[in-house]
């Protein structure tokens, strides 16, 4: 093993319980140190009950000890024989049900503001469907009018660091078939923090919804004009007499 055992609850209790530096905690628990200050600030991890590392036998107090006093020290990890090829098995993302309806906010954070990710790179990091992702990209998704971008690693769906890595390789192959970000496209790449202190978007009424494509045609009484031949002057004062007169006489 690499990382403690609940990497996540072993960073709570660090930051709870010791001086050692953010770096040095997202390097031992295998985090991202954005992670960590989150943590620290009580935005990442809120309600997460700290896990005693010394206590479970993965970290001894001379390390801690020689962290605190050390900013450069990096922690290392108790040996352990009984741990030893105990890796996480590879899978597919579970995602808890308190968290999954927060995916389609994230989904959409995705798709705005790193439109270079693939749908297979997004469902990786989300753990949600091709489908899904689809229908929010062309906004059909049925709750889209309701939906707000909100980056995944502040809900918790993914670790930055894994966002970071799935940035970094699509931008690796666009970059190899030729294709260069825009500047749009770069000015939208923007950090956790900027990013969540965004103005919301503004919301399309429901009573107006469905007109986005409305356009104003031309007077359909202006065809009807068209259609009308013009009546020529000399014809009309030309028109045939009439025969009555005529008739009146032959009459015997």
């Amino acid at each position: 093993m690499t990382k403690p055992l609940m990497a996540k609850a072993t960073a709570v209790w660090l930051v709870d319980n010791t001086t050692i530096g953010f770096k040095q905690i997202a390097d031992f628990c295998g985090l991202h140190e954005l992670e960590i200050q989150g943590i620290a600030d009580g935005d990442v991890a809120a309600g997460v009950k700290g896990f005693d590392p010394v206590a479970n036998n993965q970290l001894t107090q001379d390390e801690i000890d020689k962290a605190e006093k050390d900013p450069l020290h990096k922690l290392k990890l108790k040996y352990n024989a009984a741990a030893v090829g105990e890796e996480k098995r590879r899978g597919p993302r579970y995602t808890p049900l308190s968290k999954r309806q927060d995916r389609p906010a994230s989904i959409l954070w995705l798709v705005k503001f790193h439109p270079e990710l693939t749908d297979a790179q997004v469902s990786k990091l989300i753990g949600t469907t091709k489908p899904t992702i689809q229908a929010i990209r062309e906004r059909t998704h049925w709750n889209i009018q309701n939906i707000q971008p909100i980056d995944p690693v502040a809900l918790g769906l993914c670790k930055q660091s894994e966002l970071d890595a799935a940035v970094q390789k699509a931008a690796q192959k666009r970059a190899a078939e030729g294709a260069v970000m825009s500047d749009d496209e770069r000015r939208r790449l923007v950090s956790t923090e900027q990013s969540l202190s965004d103005p919301a978007e503004p919301k399309i009424p429901s009573s107006i919804s469905g007109l986005e494509t409305f356009t104003l045609t031309g007077d359909p009484r202006d065809e009807e004009d068209e259609n009308e031949k013009p009546v020529d002057a000399d014809s009309f004062f030309n028109l045939p007499e009439n025969n009555d007169d005529e008739d009146e006489d032959e009459q015997p």
